[in-house]
């Protein structure tokens, strides 16, 4: 028997079943709708943290790796990039008689003896002081037994077996150039931060990390800088000084191309005797190697100033007749007997007297500028101030103050009674020479437009005259050992005896040299000194600048013109003819 379902109950089962798959098609789009959601959520947090990473986190992140590839100090150059001071990783030997305890030993700081390790570190390095290592090592007293160790070194120190001999990676402050322009750049101690030199004075940009990337570049080059050392070092030694001092200037800029103090101290390897003395070689008149002679050393340079009285005679219109004559006797001023080392003859004029440097007559010179401008010539040449460069090192003059005597200004004109450096020196000259305006020096490079502008002192005209005599000088006078074929060289000698206890000693001289080349088109300021020069065969037998001084500057300019853009010219020179016969016979 057939059973058949009744219509109301297929209808219902039909729409049970099209209302489960509308909501399992609902519950499908629910979950689809969660899992897309999911996905945006993590899609919006990536994006977010990526945000994140690149906006905030990734700066310091590449700053801190930046840092990381910079060297801890920056680097010093000269004027073409020659490296004059870098810093680099290197080993120290360190003492550290705890080591033995800290590795649970317990016992005494060394294997070995103090004497025993000593002796092996001896052969290792060996100029080590043996018997200061030993007492160090035998007290227990941390410390460095030495700095600068090189890997090979370091590893023959390992094999001698002590804990208590470590090698710590420190960072080494290098001076690729040994001792030259060792005044220049100073070194830099033991807690990181430079000393004396442009290492002080740049200590804080070469340890900006924002900065040390970029070289810093100094005015000097380093081609000029050994040839002065080098003319310095050779003269200073022929004669038997106790020291030397020398500078090359750009006058147009103020730009020092070399600055030497003899005797140097070597940045590498400083000692405290580099830079202290004892209070006895003090009071002997014995100054530390690290001092600067150039910059901080305060001297009466004697006759090298009487161009220097001259050039303000002819600016202030005291001076117009360059061929007057003047008596050449000695006479009195205030109690005072103003005299020449020798006799002169009875008269001379004023080529006459810059050529035979007559004290007598630059007295009349300047008694007849007067007292008052003399000295404000001098103040606006920075000579009652410190030198204007950048190095911490700069002496005060010995400068009286308020209005000068009489005597006080002849004293002054001839180079006594005023004793400043010879940078001060140097920068005065510079204005003399080059249309008369007085810059400060410096030790950075300057770009070309960037030098100051200065301050006028002389006329152009005063300046054209200076270069006129001071080339005379050289020609016919006391700086002819100066006169380098075809450099065109001019200056002026200064040899002056050194105040001391009761008075000036007549057995001690300060000998200069001051010049400047080529003297038709000046470029170059250049002061040579030596400090107690001794009469000896190199110098037939004579103290003074002519015979000592003078000879070194001589030497010098050929070497270095050329690298300077100064070439020798044997048919150039600067017109003397309305000077020439006012000189007479000068052989």
């Amino acid at each position: 028997m057939t059973t058949y379902a009744a219509p109301h109950t297929i209808i219902t089962s039909q729409a049970g079943r099209v209302d489960h798959r509308r909501r399992a098609l609902l519950v499908a789009r629910l979950r689809l709708l969660l899992i897309a959601g999911a996905f945006l959520l993590v899609a919006a947090a990536a994006l977010v943290r990526i945000t994140w990473i690149g906006s905030v986190e990734s700066a310091p992140t590449e700053q801190s790796m930046a840092e990381a590839l910079l060297p801890p100090r920056g680097e010093i150059t000269d004027r073409n990039g020659v490296p004059l001071a870098r810093a680099f990783p290197a080993y120290a030997l360190w003492f550290n008689p705890a080591a033995m305890a800290e590795g649970g030993d317990g016992g005494p700081p060394l294997v070995k003896s103090p004497e025993q390790v000593a002796a092996e570190l001896k052969a290792i390095f060996p100029d080590l002081d043996q018997h200061e290592v030993t007492q160090q090592l035998r007290s227990g007293r941390p410390g460095y037994l030495r700095r600068r160790v090189l890997p090979e070194d370091a590893n023959r120190v390992i094999a001698i077996g002590e804990l208590a001999l470590e090698l710590p990676r420190e960072t080494d402050r290098h001076y690729p150039q040994g001792r030259m322009a060792a005044h220049v750049l100073g070194y830099v101690a033991a807690d990181g931060h430079g000393r004396v030199g442009m290492e002080a004075v740049l200590d804080e940009h070469l340890l900006d990390p924002a900065r040390r990337a970029d070289p810093v570049a100094l005015s000097i080059d380093m081609r000029v800088q050994g040839a002065l050392e080098d003319e310095l070092r050779s003269g200073m030694r022929s004669v038997n000084a106790v020291g030397a001092a020398g500078i090359v200037l750009d006058v147009d800029t103020g730009e020092v191309l070399a600055l030497a103090s003899l005797p140097e101290f070597d940045p590498n390897d400083v000692q405290s005797s580099d830079v202290r003395v004892t209070q006895e070689q003090y009071d002997r008149g014995i100054v530390a190697p690290a001092f600067n002679r150039v910059t901080n050393q305060v001297y009466e340079l004697g006759s090298t100033f009487k161009p220097l009285a001259v050039a303000a005679a002819i600016d202030s219109g005291s001076l117009t007749d360059l061929s007057r004559r003047y008596s050449a006797e000695p006479y009195v001023v205030q109690r005072r007997t103003v005299r020449d080392s020798h006799a002169m003859g009875p008269t001379l004029n004023t080529p006459e007297m810059l050529i035979h440097s007559s004290n007598v007559v630059t007295g009349h010179i300047v008694d007849e500028m007067g007292a008052a401008t003399l000295r404000q010539y001098m103040v606006d040449l920075g000579m009652n101030e410190r030198p204007y460069i950048e190095l911490p090192a700069r002496g005060f003059p010995i400068w009286q103050s308020g209005e000068w005597s009489r005597i006080r200004a002849i004293t002054v004109g001839y180079g006594h009674g005023v004793a400043v450096t010879p940078l001060h020196l140097a920068s005065a000259y510079a204005a003399m020479v080059n249309g008369g305006i007085w810059r400060p020096a410096t030790l950075h490079r300057l770009d070309p437009g960037e030098a100051p502008r200065g301050r006028r002192v002389f006329k152009a005209s005063t300046s054209a005259r200076m270069n006129q005599l001071l080339r005379m000088i050289a020609v016919y006078g006391t700086g002819r050992n100066a006169d380098a074929p075809g450099f065109r060289v001019g200056g002026k000698t200064g040899s002056a005896e050194k105040p001391g206890n009761g008075g000036y000693r007549d057995t001690t001289l300060v000998s200069t040299f001051a010049a400047a080349f080529p003297m038709d088109n000046p470029r170059y300021v250049v002061i040579a000194m030596l400090d107690e020069p001794q009469g000896t065969a190199a110098s037939s037998y004579q103290r003074t600048a002519a015979w000592n001084a003078a000879p070194i500057v001589g030497r010098l300019v050929p070497r270095i013109g050329p690298q300077l853009g100064v070439l020798p010219d044997a048919d150039r020179d600067i017109d003397l003819s309305d000077l020439r016969p006012l000189v007479g016979d000068t052989d």
